[in-house]
């Protein structure tokens, strides 16, 4: 059994202060990209008590992805296995193998690891709910999992576009028009997302950063109407100052993307990938060609959105 795994670029990213649980109250509006990784699942033939599951990772963008129970997909096996557990008394379930072909760069603010998470959930619950001969769990329980494993992986399972509020993990659909053609860079150095906020915090505090926009009321407007050029002027995300000031390099980046035909580009999440919304795929190509040979470092790719979210194929 296999699954995509879509990318996704936040069109709007607002960032309160900190809550007492650490994390930020954000309102952010996500859609998701064509861009994919490939996941596939394969069970064990024989059913273990403590199964150990086997994680392999190939592709453009395997380096420095995790094989082990660190990994989000291997955690979301985990988490189906438990709730099918408790449900259904299935105290003996059989290992799985995962390979992971990674299209989507690591640490790149595109939620890749919560994309393979998302499909990985999809297809654990298929595959052992038809071991057990047992309905497969639904999307509302899926999404209660995909909370729990991260921020992003709801919206990831969900897909299309979408208003997260609390940590990004209540989902609310959003009516988008049109289809939206992106010239994504990415670099090689990647960056932390908790370095990200923190530096948001350490700007605002020191009165140097933006105070936070959670009004999403432009970008809505804006995928109703279905013009690349009213989401373009649109866009935002409270972290880019953050993400610049540890990255100077990807003002670079921005302003050549801009100069090659770009509508605009933004930082996207918390980089160091940088989407740029162009009017057609040609515009997005030349895009790509330009930024990439005159940032070392970078390499792009040309996408569209909305694409779904995370969908067993076979």
């Amino acid at each position: 059994m296999h699954a995509h795994a879509h990318a996704k670029v936040n069109l709007h990213l607002g960032v309160g202060p900190a809550r007492p649980d650490g994390f930020h109250e954000l309102a952010t509006v996500f859609q998701s990209l064509a861009i994919h990784d490939v996941v596939q699942l394969e069970l064990a033939d024989a059913p273990s008590s403590s199964p150990r599951h086997q994680l392999q990772v190939a592709g453009p963008y395997a380096a420095g992805v995790p094989t082990d129970a660190s990994n989000l997909a291997w955690r979301a096996v985990d988490a189906v296995a438990a709730y099918l557990r408790r449900e259904h008394g299935a105290l003996g379930l059989p290992a799985v193998s995962l390979r992971l072909h990674k299209s989507i760069p690591a640490a790149g603010g595109m939620a890749g690891g919560s994309a393979d998470a998302a499909a990985t959930l999809r297809l654990a619950a298929q595959a052992y709910a038809e071991y057990l001969g047992v309905e497969v769990p639904g999307d509302s329980v899926l999404q209660e999992m995909a909370a729990d494993l991260g921020s992003d992986v709801p919206f990831t399972l969900l897909g299309g576009t979408a208003l997260g509020t609390g940590r990004g993990e209540a989902l609310s659909p959003m009516l988008a028009r049109g289809q939206y053609h992106w010239a994504i860079i990415t670099s090689v150095q990647g960056l932390s997302t908790p370095a990200v906020f923190a530096k948001l915090d350490q700007l605002r505090a020191a009165g140097r950063g933006s105070q936070p926009h959670l009004d999403t009321a432009d970008i809505s407007r804006a995928l109703i109407s279905g013009s690349a050029e009213q989401v373009a002027a649109a866009l935002h995300n409270d972290l880019q100052a953050a993400a610049l000031s540890l990255r100077p390099d990807l003002r670079k980046v921005l302003d050549t993307g801009e100069a090659a035909g770009a509508l605009r580009g933004i930082v996207s999440g918390s980089g160091p990938t940088c989407a740029f919304l162009c009017e057609d795929a040609e515009t997005a190509a030349e895009v790509v060609a330009q930024v990439s040979a005159d940032n070392r470092g970078t390499r792009g790719m040309v996408t569209h959105s909305p694409a779904p979210g995370a969908r067993v194929l076979a």
